[in-house]
């Protein structure tokens, strides 16, 4: 489940004893797992207030908002609250930087910025298309009447008459664009343009409250995140050029997840292929991951039985506890404590301290997380009689393979369904990158988008399940 780095679309400055000038563009870069994440603000002024927007190139993420910042005596802040995330840093007249730190996910990362836009042209990576397209691709939207939203999308299509076939693409956690862009890399965009030239139609869209899609992406559950992707399909049964009868979901990660959900309940969907899809609990499946990403970013045994113990204790709060400021409360107490083993206290200030803590309490306690926590795929897994496809990266850790695709297939079979094959590409990741470790920190550097081999697989297995 990707939890990177996302950040919101406009700022405004309150200006308090404010005489040095910010007006520019202040740049710098986080290192996250080994991955260096350019981030910038574009910082302006009209007559009273300060105002700015937040660029994460390497995330394709532009113009994007947040709720307030304030500046007194050097001191900045920039709080972000829907995403649980905020800025501070001292302001240096004489070198004329900005020292700070950025808190996101219960995480501090250091971020100095200097008066650049560091915008360096990105590289193309060597899978993407390029226009002119050997086929149509049409910017649209579509309504979600449950949830009183418009989402953005594009839809491609063969370039000839006839009905065509279509899938819809869901992304994985984490606020996505239409092409779930993360680290430079675009894997929908690939898919989709793989699966169009072999003849099938790809809608593929913005998470809601991102892009150009509307809606509040921070409140949302994967149950309404389900409700957008039906928005989809309801979408594709008005165009004429759609096969009504071929039309199947594919989704990645949490996107794995959110498919079934809607198969259990619409027998329309004509098949559904899940890409590291979860096939155990949010709880097993964040213990899991945590301890094989900490394993292979050189955690050390005592480390990881520590953390494996901390995040119990709290998933088990956070599973109980309904009286939500008792739980707060609770999860606080847990943190402090860890803090103070760690002897955290000596690298940050108390105060850095206890917004990192308040941080990963609105983290962990927000309705899209306690959710997650508790789903159980096996409930909609076991209603799905349509013809399932389920793909794996055998170096996968944030979807464990073996653990995910056993679970899925005994549910399958329960189900009584007769249609369905499981698949663990040895040497694949959970962007389903050709790999060495599987590691988060090797996405960025890996110029492979999405495997030759895993494209493949899904074209085929569509076309021979097309009625």
């Amino acid at each position: 489940m990707k939890k990177f780095l996302i950040i919101s679309a406009i700022l405004f400055l309150y200006v308090s004893n404010f005489s040095q000038n910010i007006i520019d563009d202040w740049g710098g870069k986080i290192k996250i797992q080994g991955i260096q994440l350019r981030i910038v603000f574009h910082i302006s002024k009209d007559t009273v207030l300060y105002n700015a927007t937040l660029d994460s190139p390497d995330q394709g993420a532009f113009d994007l908002p947040v709720d307030s910042i304030f500046f007194n005596d050097g001191n900045l802040k920039m709080v972000m609250t829907k995403l649980g995330a905020q800025y501070t840093g001292t302001y240096n007249s004489e070198q004329d930087e900005i020292k700070g730190h950025f808190m996101q996910m219960g995480q501090s990362f250091e971020l100095n910025l200097n008066r650049t836009t560091i915008n360096e042209e990105k590289k193309k990576r060597y899978q993407e298309p390029e226009e002119p397209y050997p086929y149509v691709s049409e910017k649209i939207t579509f309504e979600n009447k449950t949830a009183d939203i418009t989402l953005a999308g594009t839809l491609t299509l063969p370039k000839k008459e006839g009905k065509f076939p279509a899938v819809i693409l869901i992304s994985g956690s984490g606020a996505q664009n239409r092409d779930e862009e993360l680290l430079g890399h675009k894997p929908f965009l690939i898919i989709s343009d793989y699966l169009t030239k072999q003849g099938i139609a790809v809608l593929r869209y913005d998470d809601r409250g991102t892009a150009k899609s509307k809606g509040d992406f921070s409140t949302a559950t994967s149950e309404d995140f389900a409700s957008d992707a039906e928005a989809a399909f309801n979408y594709l049964l008005k165009r004429k050029e759609i096969n009504k009868q071929n039309i199947g979901l594919i989704g990645h990660s949490e996107g794995g997840l959110i498919a079934p959900m809607i198969a259990a309940k619409n027998k329309n969907i004509a098949f559904i292929v899940l890409l590291a899809g979860p096939g155990i609990s949010g709880e097993k499946i964040l213990l899991m991951q945590s301890q094989l990403i900490g394993k292979a970013n050189g955690a050390t045994e005592k480390e990881l039985k520590a953390s494996n113990k901390l995040n119990k204790k709290i998933y088990s709060l956070l599973k109980n506890e309904k009286d939500t400021s008792i739980l707060k409360q609770k999860v606080k107490h847990l943190l402090s404590d860890e803090f103070n083993k760690q002897n955290a206290t000596s690298e940050m200030s108390e105060k850095q301290l206890n917004e990192l803590i308040k941080h990963q309490i609105t983290t962990l306690t927000s309705a899209w997380f306690r959710y997650f926590l508790s789903y159980e795929p096996a409930t909609n897994l076991k209603k799905i009689t349509c013809p399932i496809l389920a793909l794996f990266g055998s170096k996968d850790l944030q979807v464990p393979p073996e653990a995910n695709e056993k679970a899925i297939k005994k549910a399958l079979e329960k189900a009584g369904n007769n249609d369905f094959k499981t698949l663990i590409i040895p040497n694949l990741n959970h962007l389903f990158q050709e790999c060495k470790t599987g590691s988060p920190s090797e996405y960025a550097k890996i110029e492979q988008t999405f495997s030759p081999i895993a494209l493949k697989e899904i074209s085929v297995w569509i076309k021979k399940h097309l009625k």
